[in-house]
């Protein structure tokens, strides 16, 4: 039987090849995983992106997932069968500069109420993108999504991405983590029965990360640890669009799990108290959950 494994880290490839070979050979290269510890879920992308990544990374696993059930449905399938204490959940479009992984674990191990732990997205220049969250209410939707909104409402989004927060440089508890990048423990993801499969595409991080703080763990944002997210934000197009349906779809999904209140941010306890109740696909303990850390 082979020996249980530190970190195991899972990628989901859409039709994205050339990125997911440049994610897996920065892992590498910045020793935070070797080919062992890393596992490809080609997402039933129709191209040659089998192809491609066999080529590029005969060593690495590459399971081809036989539907395309999304990123939360791709990321469980990936996660069948590790045993690791640690799983890392990456985007293609992410890709390392030094480890910055390591030291988070390292205190993971310290504090064992840390459930989720979140990187520092940035982008290729080196600018945060601010990856800590609150959970959503409409009005920190209209001024994320409608153009000109935005800019009176610049106090709001503020605290929406909880830039204060981040620009303090010390990890801090965060409502949600983005799912570009997270690193979770794997028991939990276990007794959550991992991400939501309900959710197409997006939301899934939200809805985790909302029974994570179910569970009584802690979802945490580690500033000053790095992971560069070359990306293109797809869930701001068009509300005709495939990806703008599809951020719509899952922001209803989770108000009927949880809340999306009209006007002000929900928190963490009032997003705990409206999960009460409610049927899971894992198991959550409600009432083991500290609503005192977030204000």
């Amino acid at each position: 039987m082979a020996d249980r494994q530190r970190l195991h880290v899972i990628l989901v490839n859409f039709r994205t090849p050339s990125l997911t070979i440049r994610s897996v050979g920065s892992l590498r290269k910045r020793g935070i995983a070797g080919p062992e510890n890393i596992t490809v879920v080609e997402n039933c992308s129709g191209d040659d992106s089998l192809a491609k990544m066999t080529a590029a990374m005969p060593d690495v696993r590459i399971k081809v997932s036989p539907v395309n059930g999304g990123f939360g449905a791709g990321v469980n399938f990936g996660a069948e069968g590790i045993d690791a204490d640690y799983l890392l959940v990456l985007n293609p479009d992410t890709y390392f500069d030094s480890d910055t992984v390591t030291p988070v674990l390292d205190q993971m191990d310290a504090m064992h109420d840390i459930g989720i732990a979140g990187l520092d997205l940035v982008n290729p220049d080196g600018s945060r993108q601010y990856g800590a969250r609150r959970f959503y209410s409409l009005l920190d939707i209209a001024a994320r999504r409608l153009k000109g909104f935005g800019a009176v409402m610049a106090r709001r989004v503020a605290r929406h991405l909880m830039v204060e927060e981040t620009e303090i440089g010390a990890p801090f508890d965060a409502e949600w983590v983005m799912g570009t990048g997270f690193i979770v423990r794997r028991d939990l993801y276990a007794r959550l029965g991992g991400m939501e499969e309900s959710y197409f595409l997006y939301m899934e991080d939200v809805d985790l990360c909302a029974r994570t703080w179910m569970s009584g763990r802690r979802v945490v944002y580690f500033p000053g640890f790095p992971l560069v997210h070359d990306h293109q934000r797809q869930s701001a197009a068009s509300p005709l669009s495939f990806a703008g349906r599809a951020h719509i779809r899952s922001l209803l999904l989770f108000a009927r799990r949880f809340r999306l209140p009209l006007f002000k941010s929900p928190g963490v306890a009032s997003v705990v108290d409206s999960g009460r109740g409610k049927r899971w696909s894992g198991t959550v303990d409600a009432t083991a959950v500290s609503t005192k850390t977030i204000s």
